[in-house]
């Protein structure tokens, strides 16, 4: 057998076992979030783990049956957001916390990566989904942020579901907002002091939710959708409805964040993962870890998930845990929830 006959078949080979190697790499479709914080085996029970790994999984069912559909990214990320949105395990919509005044306030931002629009609504109390308030945002507005009233009054005119307020009251959020309201009695923390604020409860978790798909066009999007903090003041906003923040998507990449949102915000958390890929050539994985270490550095807790146009994912956290999971191309579905 001559030198250039091995070579071949050699090299013939070598392209073999690099197919075989490319074709058993995941891609995935869809990713989501639920949350990150003090998540562990110890303080969950057996019902309530079963509880999350089932919403988890219907999340991200819904999103790949609207892709499956050859639906867009916003679509799918739309489906999968209003299932944890009409949860209680999750802090967002239905589940949402209280703040200071006893009032569920919600924030929630889309961005689509093809073209870089974007929609947001922050602090509002009467719509059922603020996921498809930030989509009309971005689609039949010429803005991208609305707040408040005015937000409320423009889902309505969008024909979206208003309710009473009454609707987002849990039995669980409200002794959540009692404890905490218990405790800034008994603790008074220093205006130079480098600890959580009083208004911030840290003891569970934080259950704001998100997701990121990849439809069959190869477009991106991303959105979150929140409560906020338990016992939040001044009608706070966190990073969740703010672009480059805790969301982004551009053509490459798309992420959405969850955790202390002051951090998310300095950090500009989302479009830094984006940016780390575009100008230093950072795979998904380094990018990501890379910004959530920096925000650890700075003081901040949780986590991000991210999913590029190759169907590569990451989901990066420095808490004890996060809800999130994952679906593949071929409905392969993966659910986590601790380290």
């Amino acid at each position: 057998m001559g030198q250039k006959t091995i070579m071949k078949k050699l090299a013939f080979l070598l392209l073999t076992i690099f197919s075989i190697l490319i074709s058993a790499q995941k891609k995935y479709v869809l990713v989501i979030h639920g949350g990150a914080g003090t998540i562990t085996k110890e303080n969950m029970t057996p019902e309530k783990e079963k509880a999350y790994h089932e919403a988890l999984t219907l999340a991200l069912k819904a999103g790949y049956a609207e892709l499956q559909k050859g639906k867009t990214s916003v679509e799918a990320v739309e489906a999968a957001i209003v299932l944890m949105e009409n949860s209680p395990l999750f802090n967002a919509g239905k589940g949402a916390v209280f703040t200071n005044e006893g009032k569920n306030e919600l924030d929630a931002s889309i961005m689509f990566g093809k073209d870089k629009s974007a929609g947001a609504v922050a602090g509002v109390q009467t719509i059922k989904n603020p996921i498809k308030a930030a989509i009309a945002v971005m689609q039949k507005s010429p803005h991208v942020m609305l707040s408040g009233k005015g937000a409320e009054q423009f889902a309505k005119l969008q024909n979206l579901e208003i309710l009473d307020p009454k609707y987002f009251w849990t039995k669980d959020r409200w002794e959540g907002l009692q404890k905490a309201l218990e405790k800034e009695k008994r603790k008074k923390v220093s205006k130079n002091s480098k600890k959580h604020p009083d208004y911030f409860e840290i003891d569970e978790k934080f259950g704001t939710v998100g997701c990121v798909a990849l439809d069959k066009n190869g477009n991106i999007a991303a959105g979150t959708s929140t409560g906020g903090m338990t016992n939040k003041k001044w009608n706070r906003i966190g990073d969740s409805p703010i672009i480059g923040a805790g969301t982004y998507a551009n053509s490459q990449v798309g992420v959405s964040g969850t955790g202390w949102g002051e951090y998310f915000i300095r950090a500009t958390a989302a479009r830094t993962v984006a940016a780390k890929m575009e100008y230093q050539n950072k795979d998904i994985a380094t990018a990501s870890q890379e910004t959530i270490d920096e925000i650890g550095k700075m003081g901040g807790d949780g986590g991000l998930i991210a999913l590029d146009k190759d169907g590569n994912i990451a989901m990066p956290f420095n808490t004890a845990g996060m809800y999130r999971g994952a679906i593949t191309e071929s409905g392969e579905v993966e659910v986590f929830i601790y380290k």
